[in-house]
């Protein structure tokens, strides 16, 4: 099939290259020139885990990039992969990239009575499907308008593109419908889902509020555990076994983050308001996963509190493992709070120091390896789950700190190595 895809970052570019892979003629389109003519040469703008090698099996083949919507002439299906940002002064999505998108389309459609499936990818609040028909059709009524919610998790993109859990296909036409399930037939009939277009729309909000609330649930079992004794690992261990609860999101941690969590579950309470329905569950989880930040960085301040002038070293700045994604990451919250108070603090993230530099500039100095980060530091702050702090060299980092301490939100420290070489290693969950 030839396919476009509006929109190159963290959806728009794996779903691209899984699709090409599997032999589609594939356009990735976007406004930014600079960022286009990067792909062109095949560099890419974004790192997530194993994207590069498949990316530079397909690109400038069946893999190819524009800046002109010209393309959907030629395309049997048209999907929408473009930012739906929290709105600046509300609890909103802000879908002004989806109907920039839409209205370039209708602009570039040469054939008024062309067939295609213009599917929308992006995360778009109940309704959207209706209102991009509304302006699609009033150019050709014979275009089917579909939900297709990504599920791509960052970091897994690619795992996640070839085995997923799912594919929902929100659809109101069954020749739409017929044609997305040929699309995804590498995919096993039963993972297949067609549901209503609103209910693909909802499904996508239920299922990132749903975990937001897990992650949030484990972290206040996490602060009953560090009160009571137990042991957060044990409890999420034994919950999990549990088959109707699961083990996944069971992590306890500095909070949840990234581009969809915290903007979906906020965007699903604004919708509930505009209906008049009541989600009390996901406004606490929004108000609890805020303060869950604020408790880090108390945290931290009790542990630095004897300590003149103390220098701070921080271990990840990403939102999770596998990725360069910053947006609305845990770490840089709590990074952002503590260079209000402090102002010795080094950083270290193995692949997001640049996308965390434009967000932070300059304030803090950052490093390139663990222990250079480490460099006569009071404390060492783990906020990102990267492989590499899980294998740190203790006999190396006892030469670099100040102090050997440790505070690991992440529970993922060698305890045994860190105790060997005498660190005092402070974890979430259990009582220190």
């Amino acid at each position: 099939m030839n396919i476009v895809i509006i929109g190159t970052g963290y959806v728009g570019l794996p779903s691209g290259v899984g699709f090409a892979k599997l032999g589609h003629n594939v356009v990735c389109v976007d406004v930014d020139e600079s960022k286009i003519n990067s792909l062109k040469e095949g560099k890419l703008p974004i790192y997530e885990n194993n994207l590069e090698e498949a990316f530079l099996e397909v690109v400038n083949k069946n893999l190819t990039f524009s800046t002109s919507y010209s393309c959907i002439n030629e395309a049997d299906i048209v999907i929408l992969a473009v930012g739906t940002p929290q709105s600046n002064d509300s609890e909103k999505a802000d879908l002004k990239y989806i109907f920039a998108a839409t209205n370039e389309i209708c602009k570039n459609l040469k054939d008024k009575n062309k067939y295609f499936i213009l599917a929308t990818k992006s995360t778009v609040p109940v309704g959207t499907g209706d209102k991009i028909e509304q302006i699609i059709h009033e150019i050709n009524s014979d275009i089917d308008i579909v939900s297709l919610p990504e599920f791509l998790r960052e970091g897994y993109a690619l795992e996640d593109f070839y085995n997923p859990d799912r594919v929902v296909i929100g659809s109101n036409s069954d020749k739409a419908s017929e044609v997305l399930k040929e699309l995804y037939s590498h995919i096993d009939n039963d993972k297949i889902l067609i549901t209503s277009r609103k209910s693909a729309e909802l499904i996508k909000y239920a299922s990132n509020s749903f975990l937001a609330m897990k992650i949030h649930f484990i972290n206040e079992m996490a602060d009953f555990c560090e009160k009571s004794g137990a042991n957060i690992s044990d409890v999420a261990l034994g919950i999990g076994l549990d088959s109707r609860i699961g083990g996944k999101f069971l992590n306890a941690g500095p909070g949840y983050g990234g581009s969809c969590f915290p903007k979906d579950t906020l965007a699903m309470l604004g919708m509930a308001k505009e209906f008049g329905v009541g989600i009390s569950l996901i406004e606490t989880t929004i108000k609890g996963n805020n303060d869950r930040f604020k408790k880090i960085v108390n945290n931290i301040k009790d542990m630095l509190k004897d300590i003149d002038s103390p220098k701070i070293g921080i271990l990840g700045l990403a939102f999770k493992n596998g990725t360069d994604d910053c947006r609305q990451s845990p770490a840089i919250e709590i990074t952002k709070e503590l260079i209000k108070n402090y102002q010795n603090i080094n950083v270290y993230d193995p692949k997001a120091n640049q996308n965390a530099k434009s967000i932070l500039n300059e304030s803090i100095n950052y490093t390139n390896s663990i222990y250079e980060c480490a460099k006569k530091c009071d404390l060492l702050v783990v906020l990102t789950e990267w492989d590499e702090f899980k294998d740190i060299d203790f006999s190396k980092l006892k030469d670099c700190v100040r102090v050997k301490k440790i505070y690991d939100t992440r529970n993922i420290i060698n305890l045994n190595e860190a105790k060997k070489y005498g660190f005092d290693v402070i974890n979430i969950g259990v009582k220190n």
